[in-house]
């Protein structure tokens, strides 16, 4: 595995790959008829997601309604239910914007465990493994243009080179990205509804380092799978990989 920075200080990762590129994967144009409430779940799943770290600010007004096919007006009631949930913050001026507001504080070991103890820890984990496999086979049976072999070898790329608190957003980044490229909108919009359950899961254990290091050989594996086209491999890789995350997250929260 190359050279990385889980062991150094922040880095602000998110500025230098560009606000827009890295939600691209979590976000599409809406449907007609229910644009408000598609946007706004779309946006609250990139806050869910973390792919906006606290602090960072969301792409402007005029790309994101790009982005997701509807007006300025609806976004900015889009925004403006997210601002009085407290969850954004706009800001005037040279270094104005939006921004997403951090968290009032990391919740103490007793608290995650109570929020994961809501969830179907199991049905989650196996929804999970069948949409990361799926996406990864679609993408190897499909195969990769330029683009978006490029596109997967920059979210790779970006994982090696995270420091150790940005780690996880690049990651879901990565898994987003495959998902997005599969080639089915609707798997890759599931997809993201079930990360956002694994983020939280996964919010409640602690970051080690040699499993991130094992995670990036699977990744660096599924990558070159996918672009050898090689479906097979791809999706036995996912499976792995997801067995990996899945046995950590039975054996600290069971």
């Amino acid at each position: 595995m190359g050279e990385n920075h889980w062991g150094e200080g922040n880095r602000d990762v998110a500025e230098e790959t560009g606000a827009s590129g890295r939600l691209l994967p979590a976000l599409r144009p809406v449907r007609a008829g229910n644009g408000f409430e598609e946007a706004l779940e779309q946006i609250l799943q990139v806050v869910r997601l973390g792919l906006v770290p606290g602090g960072g600010r969301l792409p402007p007004e005029r790309e994101l309604a790009d982005i997701l096919g509807i007006s300025r007006v609806t976004l900015r009631e889009v925004l403006g239910v997210l601002q009085d949930q407290g969850l954004i913050e706009a800001r005037r001026g040279r270094h104005g914007g939006t921004f997403v507001l951090p968290r009032t504080g990391p919740a103490d070991g007793d608290e995650l465990r109570r929020r994961a103890a809501g969830v179907d820890i199991e049905d989650v984990l196996l929804f999970r493994e069948v949409l990361e496999s799926g996406a990864a086979g679609l993408c190897a049976s499909r195969g990769l243009d330029g683009e978006g072999a490029d596109r997967l070898r920059a979210a790779l790329a970006a994982t090696h080179e995270a420091p150790l608190p940005d780690y996880r957003r690049l990651d879901t980044h990565f898994h987003l990205t495959l998902a997005g490229l599969s080639g089915s909108p609707s798997l890759a919009s599931r997809y993201a509804a079930v990360r956002a359950d694994v983020n939280e899961l996964l919010d409640c254990i602690p970051l080690l380092v040699r499993n991130l290091e094992h995670s990036q050989h699977q990744h660096a594996a599924l990558v070159e799978a996918v672009l050898d086209r090689d479906e097979e491999a791809a999706r036995a890789v996912s499976r792995e990989h997801c067995a990996g995350t899945a046995a950590l997250l039975r054996g600290f929260l069971a």
